[in-house]
This record gives C-alpha cells, structure tokens and sequence, in this order.
C-alpha cells in the first residue's frame, strides 16, 4: 500500500449530530487526502441493540451517507460503504472470535456501561457482547493503520490491537496494531449536561436540523446553574454551552470565558452567539445535503464503496487463510 490507511465509521442509528462531527467527521475529512480512507456503516453492529427494528436501517444508513459526504468527504478520494455488505468482515469476525475470551469481552469498558444504559446487564445477547470483536474485524479487514475515534471508544481500538497482536503471534505478520486518533475535542456534552451528546438520550443538535430548530435546542440548553441574574460571575468550565463554544468558537473562546467570568455577558446573549456560530457551520452542510438528495445519487456511492471494500476484503482474506493454512484449493 503507498499510503498509510484509515477506518472510521459509524452505527446507522439515525442521521449524525454535533458530537459526530466534532468527535470524527472533521478529522475524516481532513485526513482524506493523506490516507487511504474507508468509512464504514456499521449496520450489522447497530442491529446489536437495534435487533428488533430492522426495517429502520435502510433509511438510517443513507442518512449515516449523506451526513459524511455532506460535511465535507469526497467519494472520488476515499471508500465508504456498509458492514453488511463485506462479507469477508463477517469471515473474520468468526475466525478472530475463535481466539477471543469472554472474559476479555466482558472487562471492556466500554461493553460495561453501554450494558448498563441499554439494560442488558442480566440479558446480554450474544452479538451484543460480541460486538467488539466484530469492530475489529470492521478495522483489520482493509488493514487499517490509524482510527480516528473518540475518547470513549479507545477499549475498542485496544480491543483490536490485541486481536491483530494475537494473530500475528499465532499465525504470520498479517496485521498493523492500528493507532487510535483522538480528536482536540474528543467528547461534546449533550444539550441537558449529560457528559456526551447522545441520540439516544435525546440531547442532539443533528447536522441536519434546520436554522429554527437550532436555535431553539440552544435557548433550552443548560448553563452554570449558580448564575441567578445576567451580571452574576459565571463558571464557564460547568456550563454546557461554554463547552460548545470551546469546540466552535475556538478563535473567541479567551474572550467568552473572560466575559463569563465578569458577568458582562448574560447566558440568552451567550446562547444566541452560539447558535448564530452553529448555523455558519452547519449551513454549507446543509446545503450539500439538500443537493444529494435532490440528485439522488447516495446509493450509486454506496454501491461503488461496497465494491472498492470488497475487493480490499479479499485481499486481506487471501493473507489470512494462507497464513493459518486453510487455503484448502482454489475454488476458481
């Protein structure tokens, strides 16, 4: 491979929002032209807590497409495609699954508590604990050596790094230890205070909310509580929009903190600011959503990602199944 290779990528759980592309999109877009980039749809995995409403996926994985190509990645300079349609993901899942202990699986963090918000602690199933064997089978099959990701996810890149290591070890030098890539904001607070933006718990700003609807998500979000009137001293480092302010207003944000600390800048005025800031950067995405939907085009990107991933799936399967000797004949 010339360059150095990329996976990243997200569950189709509905369209994207802030904490996304804070968290990952901008990184993806732009690290596109110094690596070889694959974005996967992770269907199969959102199907791990979404098992029993399928018939959602298809409008969510062309909403999980149009989000990353409308914020800025250029389908002629990278892949982006759907886990379910790579069949050698699913292949290497079962053969990495064969050297996984469930012990390990269920020391995972990240399992732990995604357990305890979904209310799987006593009902786990089987792809749910599973699942991070599956994700790094969705990194190694295209032999991927960097994933940008966020703070939260890191269990999983370690995850993967030790399924590569194992197989290394117990086969052939197959696979990179791919390096995880945190972004400067590696988690964004939901608009309630919650420590992460969530769909789930319903405190989203999606990229695709119209201009209104922003601004009325900011007019409700929460600030320093302590701050009764207006001209009160505030504490920037608890409020949830200062948060927001140090992921977007980046060029101002010595300015608001000042200004918060002081109280010369009341929290109504400090929501506006940060909605006016919000809808510049999400218009021009907006905007190029729009133009992919009117054209039409998003599954003619999928289909032509699906191939490219394909044909690096094999690759990569050739390696393995002649690495641990079960390339029993050619079936051409």
């Amino acid at each position: 491979m010339a360059r150095k290779r990329i996976l990243t990528g997200d569950r189709p759980t509905g369209p994207l929002h802030l904490g996304h592309y804070a968290g990952s999109l901008q990184n993806r877009v732009s690290l596109q032209d110094e690596y070889d980039t694959f974005i996967i749809i992770a269907d199969i995995q959102a199907l791990s807590t979404n098992f029993d409403r399928p018939e959602k996926l298809q409008v969510d994985v062309r909403d999980v497409a149009l989000d990353n190509i409308a914020s800025g990645l250029d389908p002629e300079r990278m892949s982006i495609f759907v886990q379910s349609m790579v069949p050698q993901i699913a292949e290497l899942t079962v053969l990495f699954s064969m050297f996984t202990t469930v012990n390990r699986l269920r020391h995972n963090p990240t399992i732990k508590s995604e357990a305890k918000q979904y209310g799987f602690e006593d009902n786990m199933t089987y792809g749910f604990l599973g699942y991070p064997v599956s994700q790094a089978a969705d990194i190694l099959f295209c032999r991927a050596d960097l994933v940008p990701v966020g703070e939260d996810q890191l269990p999983h890149i370690e995850m993967t790094r030790f399924v590569a290591r194992r197989f290394n070890e117990l086969y052939d030098e197959v696979f990179p230890e791919p390096e995880p890539m945190v972004s400067r904001v590696s988690r964004l607070m939901g608009l309630d205070g919650n420590a992460k933006m969530s769909k789930s718990l319903g405190n989203c700003i999606y990229l695709s909310d119209p201009p209104d609807v922003v601004e009325e998500k900011v007019s409700q979000a929460v600030t320093d509580p302590a701050r009764i009137h207006k001209d009160d001293p505030g504490h920037p480092e608890v409020c949830t929009i200062f948060n927001y302010h140090a992921a977007f207003s980046e060029d101002e944000i010595e300015n608001i903190k000042e200004m918060c600390r002081r109280g010369t800048i009341g929290c109504v005025a400090c929501k506006k600011n940060l909605a006016k800031r919000l809808n510049e950067l999400l218009e021009p995405i907006r905007q190029k959503r729009r133009e992919l939907e009117k054209a039409g085009s998003i599954d003619d990107i999928l289909v032509e990602g699906n191939r490219r991933a394909v044909e690096e799936g094999e690759r990569t399967m050739e390696l393995v199944r002649d690495a641990m000797g079960i390339d029993y004949w050619d079936m051409e």
